[in-house]
């Protein structure tokens, strides 16, 4: 191997363990100071209507731990996860848990009879032109973000719930 070839080499290596260092960063007990939808990052804060037409903020919450989950009528993964949601949901709201629905697209006729349909009382959030799924870069649904009660995001998990508990395993990450 000629020496420019070998230096061309050593060159391509230093610069890929540097990004790649620069990429996956060192872990710090630090609260992070970047917003963004990975894991360690501060949830981007986001306002939207409920049902009944009032605002609400993702930063109303802090101080609970938070699931954020996104999901639509038609898709039928969300569907089936919905009752193991409501089941988490009926038990553990009243111990500080705050669980949000982010419908994408729906109006608020059509979530309201989805949720009567299937016998659910969930708050869900309209985000009628998708611009919070755009800002939390929602490429499936349902996606779901674990939010600990600084805003810190400690687990998402894309795809359906197969199960309660698979939700709670996670939930068991944001909830002390």
């Amino acid at each position: 191997m000629s020496k420019p070839l070998k230096i061309m080499l050593i060159i391509t290596l230093v610069s890929i363990l540097t990004m790649g260092f620069a990429v996956t960063g060192c872990s710090s007990n630090s609260a992070p100071s970047t917003q963004g939808t990975g894991v360690g990052n501060l949830a981007p804060d986001f306002q939207l209507d409920n049902l009944e037409g009032e605002s609400v903020s993702l930063s109303d919450f802090r101080g609970k731990p938070v699931m954020l989950n996104f999901w639509a009528t038609w898709c039928h993964p969300c569907v089936s996860e919905m009752p193991d949601i409501q089941s988490v949901y009926e038990e553990q709201s009243a111990e500080g848990l705050v669980i949000l629905l982010v419908n994408m697209g729906g109006t608020s006729p059509q979530v309201k009879e989805f949720l009567q349909n299937h016998n659910l009382s969930l708050p869900v959030l309209l985000d009628t032109t998708q611009a919070i799924a755009q800002k939390y870069n929602i490429r499936w649904i349902p996606t779901t973000f674990f939010i600990d009660k600084d805003g810190i995001i400690q687990a998402v998990k894309f795809g359906a719930f197969p199960n309660k508990e698979a939700i709670e395993s996670d939930l068991n990450k944001i909830i002390p």
